[in-house]
């Protein structure tokens, strides 16, 4: 928290951003429902104003973007003037002032071993190549230290993962050399050594090397049991890169309140995904499961994460990335203080990347590269 504090400063005046109007009625068709309270159509500009200058200072570390897959179906592309065969380009990021962004390595299902692997390392390949292409907006980084030196210099910073486990083909020497190419993000599902009933000898181990590499655990979608092992073993903090609140929408990868309490009191980081299906049709219920997990939880450890260019839909007036302000500004007119704001868009992801990076740092003073292979441990 004080390194949050040292970087809360007056914000920069922000640009301004047209407002979103709300589809209107054609001949005949029925009078839309009352709003139970304004919609962020009808919110202040002065609220909007705010959020943009928020955000200019402490801008948005998005957990969760599909763009690679997105791309590798696209024959041709613009990013830096626009794309609209995608929801994420150059202008929607500086629209919603994105600092940040995690890009999903996907994996089809059915993809396991040499496949798995070869697939990962081609999504790698178009990241860095994507980044390098456009030096004037986007910057590789990995670790908390290039994230914010990204930002710093007016970049997006453009982190590798999360990956599935699958893509290691049950090999800790792949998992060291994803992490040479700037792997910064695996999702602990879909292998044998993480299901229903926790962490297997090898699953623990695989956590480890993790820890030692700097290499952050995901575990939205996870086993309950999974979690609760991955928070006990892991000395750094993990994520769970798309989970919102069970209580108020029972979808599978959503937390209940008792794991809710238990990441927060781990230091861990819940970011709430923008879809329709695990949050809600609209920005209202986005915000509301921020407010539950903020609860819960705690202000340290709630996130966002857009989901965006990856299958399902998103709720209203946060159609594509450039919607963050609507959110912020929903957000500011519940209550939620500046300091809260600047931990949700950006100091918590920056302090698991820190708590990531310390862990390694100090693991790697006493422990050497597993050689530890799963017929060894499990069998």
């Amino acid at each position: 928290m004080a390194d949050l504090q040292d970087d809360l400063h007056p914000a920069p005046a922000a640009g301004e951003l047209d407002d979103p109007s709300e589809p209107f009625p054609g001949p005949g068709a029925p009078p839309l429902p009352p709003e139970p309270y304004p919609s962020v159509c009808d919110l202040d500009e002065g609220l909007l104003h705010r959020a943009r200058a928020l955000l200019a200072a402490h801008p948005v570390a998005d957990g969760y973007n599909g763009l690679p897959w997105a791309l590798r179906h696209l024959s041709w592309y613009d990013l830096e003037l626009g794309e609209s065969a995608v929801d994420t380009d150059v202008p929607r990021l500086r629209q919603g002032h994105v600092g940040a962004l995690f890009c999903a390595l996907h994996l089809p299902e059915g993809r396991y071993g040499d496949q798995a692997v070869g697939t990962t390392l081609e999504q790698m390949d178009l990241v860095k190549t994507v980044a390098r292409g456009l030096p004037e907006h986007l910057r590789p980084a990995h670790g908390a230290g290039r994230t914010a030196d990204a930002r710093n210099c007016g970049r997006v910073a453009v982190l590798l993962g999360p990956a599935p486990a699958t893509a290691l083909g049950d090999s800790l020497g792949i998992l060291r050399s994803l992490h040479t190419l700037g792997l910064q993000v695996l999702t602990l599902t879909g292998v044998s050594w993480a299901g229903e009933t926790g962490l297997t000898r090898f699953g623990e181990e695989t956590v480890r090397e993790m820890n030692r590499l700097g290499v952050l655990a995901d575990l939205s979608g996870a086993h309950p049991e999974t979690i609760r092992r991955t928070l006990a073993v892991s000395r750094a903090p993990v994520l769970c890169t798309r989970s919102a609140a069970r209580a108020l929408r029972p979808h599978p990868a959503n937390l209940p309140d008792d794991l809710l309490a238990d990441l927060g009191a781990a230091g861990g980081l819940c970011m709430v995904p923008l879809t329709t299906e695990q949050t809600g049709p609209t920005v209202r219920d986005v915000a509301d499961h921020l407010d539950h997990v903020r609860e819960i939880a705690g202000p340290a450890c709630v996130g966002l994460s857009g989901t965006y260019d990856a299958p399902g839909a998103h709720p209203r007036e946060l159609g594509d990335i450039s919607g963050y302000p609507r959110l912020i500004a929903e957000l500011l007119r519940r209550g939620w203080t500046e300091t809260d704001l600047a931990l949700l868009t950006w100091g918590n992801v920056q302090r698991v990347l820190r708590g990531g990076d310390f862990t390694a740092r100090a693991t790697q003073q006493r422990r050497q590269p597993s050689t530890a292979t799963i017929t060894a441990l499990d069998g």
